[in-house]
């Protein structure tokens, strides 16, 4: 399940919860949170897997390239040594090697440059994320805490109330 429903769930668990009778508190079924953070536990390791597995993809991908790069500039070199026999010949196999090497280069240039935009791109869906998950844990954190002030200042009134109905006027 995605990271990001499941805030929504834990969100709407904590927003919708009953609230206890004279009191500003809420109740929150202790087994459904777990499971919640249980799902998300299990949830985001499995998503830096996938972006753990995209780097491994990138740099194969990049290794097959300058391989096939070499195998390019190996064939290249062997042509130019067949055709050394005569000067137009050598001309043309240098002039065709060098196109190839160039083509090589660039090929595995935008090889690399495709691999590293793929890359970045599932990085910064994770990072994106990563950043959502924070922002509702902080806000759920928030609202506990301010329902616990609330909590607070409702019993500190409740207290002066009982202690100035027991003066004498």
């Amino acid at each position: 399940m995605d990271v990001l429903v499941l805030i929504d769930k834990l969100d709407d668990l904590v927003h919708n919860a009953k609230a206890v009778p004279l009191t500003d508190q809420v109740r929150i079924d202790r087994e459904e949170i777990y499971d919640i953070l249980d799902q998300m536990r299990a949830t985001i390791p499995e998503e830096i897997k996938q972006a753990r597995w995209i780097v491994k993809e990138r740099q194969e991908m990049l290794a097959e390239a300058k391989r096939e790069c070499d195998r390019i500039l190996g064939e290249a070199r062997e042509q130019a040594v067949r055709e050394a026999s005569q000067t137009e010949i050598v001309k043309l196999a240098e002039r065709q090697a060098g196109e190839i090497v160039e083509d090589s280069r660039r090929q595995a240039r935008e090889t690399r440059l495709e691999m590293e935009d793929w890359a970045d791109s599932i990085l910064s869906t994770l990072e994106v994320n990563l950043d959502k998950f924070l922002t509702a844990v902080k806000r759920g954190r928030e609202r506990l805490h301010e329902r616990s002030q609330e909590t607070v200042v409702a019993g500190v009134a409740v207290g002066l109330e009982s202690t100035n109905d027991d003066q004498p006027y």
